[in-house]
């Protein structure tokens, strides 16, 4: 499917580039639609030299064991970039991405993302950014899945939740915009499902879960504790 102009200024890598620039790429792009569940790249696939992006909807970014234990590295919301090493690396897709939601994925072939980083070097920067905060991230679920105790972990992954998508304040307290299932937090923070249910209940004077994934944190003061490390 042909993107718009108005499409790739969605992009925020992209919403800075000229009208001339922005139709040079849009003759080199496409959008593909994805349902929600639906496998847009599995992990080991070879990639074409193409800057994937989320154009709407979110995914998961995962991977799975030897022992078929699977961990959500990452989900992505619209705007973001993936599967960089389509573009600067060996090709191969280094974990496998899910549509958590219906969802439109943008691609740009590389060799017009180049010549746009020609006259706009900014460009480059900006994507030498993303990826260096997606390295950190990384970095710090390796750290947090080998050091930090389940609990800590699971307050940590409410406080970037909340950061990532927002709260909204009602009565009660905070009340996150994200929706997360127990499935989804449990294989973000290396833990079982059974394992996630039982963490809830001990905090639940701190943050409830209500269902549809809905999280209500109701003592920031004790979750932040928590995510220190201090004992709920």
């Amino acid at each position: 499917m042909q993107v718009t102009i108005d499409q790739l200024q969605q992009i925020p890598l992209l919403s800075k580039l000229d009208l001339d620039q922005l139709a040079h790429l849009q003759a080199r792009a496409a959008v593909k639609h994805y349902l929600q569940g639906e496998i847009i790249l599995h992990e080991g696939d070879r990639l074409p030299a193409q800057l994937f992006a989320v154009l709407s909807g979110r995914i998961e970014i995962k991977k799975t064991a030897s022992t078929g234990k699977e961990t959500i590295l990452r989900t992505l919301p619209a705007g973001e970039l993936f599967a960089a090493p389509a573009l600067f690396g060996d090709g191969v897709a280094p974990a496998t991405v899910v549509a958590e939601q219906d969802c439109q994925i943008l691609t740009v072939e590389r060799t017009t993302l180049l010549e746009i980083i020609q006259n706009t070097p900014e460009v480059a920067l900006q994507i030498i950014a993303v990826l260096t905060e997606r390295l950190q991230h990384l970095h710090q679920v390796v750290h947090g899945l080998v050091s930090e105790r389940a609990i800590v972990r699971l307050a940590q992954f409410i406080q970037a939740a909340a950061i990532a998508e927002g709260t909204d304040v009602i009565d009660q307290g905070l009340q996150l915009r994200s929706r997360l299932p127990y499935y989804q937090i449990a294989r973000s923070i290396g833990i079982t499902y059974e394992e996630c249910v039982r963490l809830f209940k001990q905090i639940q004077t701190v943050v409830t879960y209500r269902r549809g994934g809905k999280i209500l944190v109701l003592d920031q003061a004790k979750l932040d504790a928590i995510a220190n490390g201090h004992t709920a």
